[in-house]
């Protein structure tokens, strides 16, 4: 059953409407659901599918015919000009969608195909009501060969497309029959893709669920993350050490090139790589651009669980230990790894809350800040900060069993007032609750919010209570 991406479907059949030329480039990791997306759109239209494979002109040229000849009858075309150029002619007369499904496998096996579609679109753009989309999974690829500046193709796109993975709340509904907490854990073990979601059993808890997917030689996920480097990138076991390092909390450059072995000019070769396919992340400061105490972390959250507790411990898994693997190394770590995924969760909790217009001020950035205290000379860090003109949130997440007390918002009063806003609210996460000095406190006081897991799950409760 097809789930979410309503803007994205509200977006394309508005496009769809016009009757004019459009063209739609949509793009995202694989797995995310870029092709179930088009799939839902097209099934009722008029539509040519045509999925490039990673294999030769020819090959590519004789399957996309099959699909044109599919909507007219006609023989294998002879190159890929009169093909395309069969299609766009098609579209003067009827509204058609035309699909082309990785496109960066056709523009491998066939480099001019990108200048050939410029000469067309170029051609007929005023009188085709051609819907044109290209899809793709290499980021990069699409970013720079199709939207970028050097692309034949420059200009010319009339929407895009960058499909992410569900946040934890457009997750909720394949985690039903689950407590806050396990939906939660699930979110930050599949990352929110929709086809690792879909393999979640309902009818298991959290532990089976994971030893199945993750910790079985046979499970979905036992190679996955390893399948999907070896597929984008050379040299895959060089990125495994990477993201590995990354994965158990190395962060700075000259600390995951060290970790690694590998020359700092190189390793950073390596991770700009990772960044393109939206893997890692280079961070900041909030509030500071190009700084020298940038980070590096791990976007991905499937990615980061995989290389936590599955990548170290592959030989055990293949031995059959999976279900000790889980119940000596994920149950006692896996709280340690939640603090990360609960700050996720809060930042999306947060953006959900702005689209209400529930927040003392208009957020149009957050992110996580750290640096030095000059009075103390010692390193502070704020889990979560935003701020706009002279007003500023900073907010603390707390991932723990034990009730959250009072000493936490005196720490972070404290934090926020290395800043000079002239307004600062403070928000206070947490996965089970608060003690009643730290309710108390918050009750007299507006700039204060608390807010836990169960009350972002249930609109109905109150934040201070």
């Amino acid at each position: 059953m097809f789930y979410g991406r309503d803007a994205e479907l509200k977006k394309l059949n508005e496009m769809y409407s016009s009757q004019h030329f459009e063209f739609a480039v949509i793009y995202g990791r694989r797995r995310v659901g870029k092709t179930t997306l088009i799939r839902e759109f097209i099934k009722d239209k008029q539509a040519i599918f045509y999925a490039a494979s990673e294999s030769t002109a020819s090959d590519n040229l004789l399957s996309l015919s099959r699909c044109i000849n599919r909507s007219k009858t006609a023989s294998v075309f002879t190159d890929f000009e009169s093909a395309l150029a069969t299609v766009f002619e098609m579209a003067t007369s009827q509204r058609l969608i035309f699909v082309i499904d990785e496109f960066p496998y056709l523009a491998g096996a066939y480099r001019g195909i990108s200048s050939q579609m410029q000469i067309l679109i170029d051609r007929y753009r005023d009188s085709s009501k051609l819907m044109l989309i290209l899809c793709g999974s290499s980021m990069s690829f699409m970013e720079n060969q199709v939207l970028g500046y050097q692309s034949p193709l420059y200009g010319r796109r009339t929407a895009q497309f960058k499909v992410l993975p569900f946040t934890f709340f457009e997750s909720l509904p394949f985690f039903s029959s689950y407590e806050p907490i396990d939906k939660a854990t699930l979110y930050g073990a599949t990352g929110g893709i929709p086809e690792y979601l879909n393999k979640i059993n309902l009818n298991k808890d959290v532990r089976d669920n994971i030893i199945d997917l993750f910790l079985t030689p046979s499970g979905n996920f036992f190679e996955e993350p390893s399948n999907l480097i070896k597929q984008e990138l050379r040299e895959p076991a060089t990125y495994n050490v990477i993201i590995e390092a990354i994965a158990s909390g190395a962060s700075r450059l000259n600390e995951i090139a060290t970790k690694c072995k590998i020359e700092s000019n190189k390793c950073a070769k390596y991770l700009a790589s990772l960044i393109s396919l939206g893997l890692v992340s280079k961070e900041y400061p909030f509030g500071e651009v190009a700084s020298k105490k940038s980070v590096y972390k791990l976007e991905d959250l499937m990615f980061r669980f995989w290389y936590r507790f599955v990548f170290t411990n592959m030989s055990a898994i293949v031995a059959g230990l999976g279900t000790a693997v889980y119940d000596s190394e994920v149950k006692e770590q896996l709280s340690a790894y939640m603090g990360f995924v609960f700050e996720e969760i809060c930042k999306q909790w947060l953006f959900e809350q702005a689209k209400k217009s529930a927040l003392p001020f208009f957020i149009g950035n957050i992110g996580r800040w750290w640096g030095t205290n000059p009075v103390t000379r010692t390193q502070e860090e704020i889990d979560i900060m935003a701020s706009r003109k002279d007003e500023a949130l900073f907010a603390e997440c707390k991932w723990t069993n034990a009730d959250v007390d009072v000493e936490v918002l005196y720490g972070l009063r404290q934090k926020s007032e290395l800043f000079s806003f002239r307004e600062n609210y403070l928000y206070i996460f947490a996965k089970k609750g608060f003690a009643g000095k730290l309710m108390k406190v918050a009750q007299g006081d507006n700039y204060v919010v608390l807010v836990d897991l169960h009350q972002m799950l249930d609109p109905s409760l109150p934040l201070k209570s």
